[in-house]
């Protein structure tokens, strides 16, 4: 809404592929005023984050448990214990860029590849937006390193415009939400905790 805002347009009227690169990475698609597409990345989904690992081939995990490691293991892998805690020791993302450019290669690598998935998603949430794409949004905490943000230009760029909003926004949207309804802008919602999503009747019988 604010990078809609700040073009001169309503986010109803924009689409957007909106990334957020932080602890977890987000990869979500925006069709006029509505997140139409994402990862589950509590789930699993997604790209390699600094504590999650991303998406898995799932006969890959059945082996690992077959292995006789314990699903425990597996879920702290995908939420806390992945991506370069895992493979290098640190969730630290700064630490990790700062390494790579050092010439620690085992950093180039896990880096090089978070953002290739990084890259790679947006692509996918591009295709959900039919290519008719507005904006790519970066935000969070890693968006701060001109180098990720400089990458993600370089690979999608051609899609479209990318706009980077360093740090995080979470507290700022949650007011900003408020001051709508207060401001007679949007109507509130009431969270019922009961899903819209009741299975797909064409395959019942």
């Amino acid at each position: 809404m604010r990078h809609a805002a700040s073009a001169g347009r309503a986010y109803e009227e924009c689409r957007f592929v909106v990334c957020h690169i932080g602890g977890g990475i987000s990869v979500s698609a925006h069709d006029r005023g509505r997140m139409v597409d994402g990862a589950d990345i509590v789930g699993g989904e997604g790209p390699m984050a600094p504590t999650r690992c991303g998406a898995l081939p799932v006969a890959e995990v059945l082996d690992y448990l077959d292995a006789g490691h314990a699903t425990a293991d597996v879920r702290r892998m995908c939420m806390k214990t992945g991506g370069f805690v895992d493979l290098l020791g640190t969730s630290d993302a700064l630490e990790v860029s700062r390494r790579a450019e050092a010439g620690d290669e085992a950093c180039r690598r896990a880096w090089d590849a978070m953002v290739y998935q990084i890259c790679k998603e947006i692509g996918a949430m591009a295709a959900a937006l039919g290519g008719n794409v507005d904006g790519i949004l970066l935000g969070g905490g890693m968006v701060h390193n001109k180098g990720l943000v400089r990458a993600i230009e370089e690979r999608c760029g051609w899609i479209a415009p990318v706009f980077a909003y360093p740090g995080e926004f979470e507290l700022e949207a949650m007011a900003a939400g408020a001051r709508r309804v207060l401001d007679g802008d949007e109507e509130p919602l009431r969270y019922t905790g009961k899903s819209v999503f009741d299975g797909f009747a064409c395959f019942e019988g």
